[in-house]
C-alpha cells in the first residue's frame, strides 16, 4: 500500500468550545487541503448524559468525522495529537494514530495493552494506534518508512494552530 497523502487532525478546547483543524499534506509536507470546524459547545445535559465519553464523541465523531468527510483529498494515514481523536478510527478505513507527548501517562497505559505503532524517539513521544486495530501498527510503520527521515510529524500541528489563529483574525469559522 503506497502512501500518497497524510492527514493531521487536532482539536483545540477553548472557552467557546471545541474547535477542529485538519490539514492534508503530501509526503513532503506540502499542504493539499485545510479545513476548520465551527466551535462545538456541549450543554450541561450533554455533559451529564455523555459523562466520560463526551470528549471522544465531540472530538472523533462530531468534529473529526465531519472534517474528514468534507475534505476532497483522501488520506492513507491520519495523525492526531489528541488521544480523544483515536476513536475516529472506528469510522474510517485508514489507520488513525495518536502522536503522544513524550511522557504522557495515557500513552503509557495504552502502550501497556500493546497499542504502540512506532516507539518514542528523541524529542518525540510514541505513535499509538487504536487498541481495536492492532494491524494498523504494521501498516503505519510501512507508510512512515516511505517518508523522508527529516519529516517531523509534530510540525504540521504547529501550522494548524497558526492557521486557526489567522482564520480567527480574519473572521473565518468554516
Amino acid at each position: 500500500m503506497g502512501l500518497t497523502n497524510l492527514g493531521f487532525l487536532t482539536v483545540l478546547h477553548e472557552p467557546n468550545g471545541y474547535l477542529g483543524g485538519y490539514l492534508v499534506t503530501n509526503v513532503w509536507g506540502r499542504p493539499l487541503e485545510f479545513r476548520l470546524s465551527s466551535a462545538v459547545q456541549p450543554n450541561r445535559v450533554q455533559q451529564i448524559l455523555y459523562a466520560g465519553t463526551l470528549e471522544p464523541y465531540i472530538c472523533a465523531d462530531l468534529i473529526g468525522k465531519t472534517l474528514v468527510d468534507k475534505t476532497a483529498a483522501p488520506v492513507q494515514l491520519l495523525v492526531t495529537d489528541r488521544a480523544t481523536v483515536l476513536d475516529l478510527r472506528l469510522k474510517l478505513e485508514c489507520p488513525v494514530v495518536w502522536l503522544a507527548a513524550a511522557e504522557d501517562a495515557q500513552a503509557r497505559s495504552l502502550t501497556g495493552i500493546g497499542a504502540v505503532t512506532v516507539p518514542a524517539e528523541t524529542g518525540r513521544g510514541p505513535l499509538l494506534c487504536h487498541p481495536r486495530f492492532p494491524d494498523d501498527a504494521t501498516l503505519t510503520r510501512e507508510m512512515l518508512g516511505q517518508l523522508d527521515a527529516s519529516f517531523d510529524l509534530s510540525e504540521p500541528f504547529v501550522r494548524i494552530r497558526e492557521a486557526v489563529g489567522e482564520a480567527r483574525k480574519m473572521g473565518v469559522h468554516k
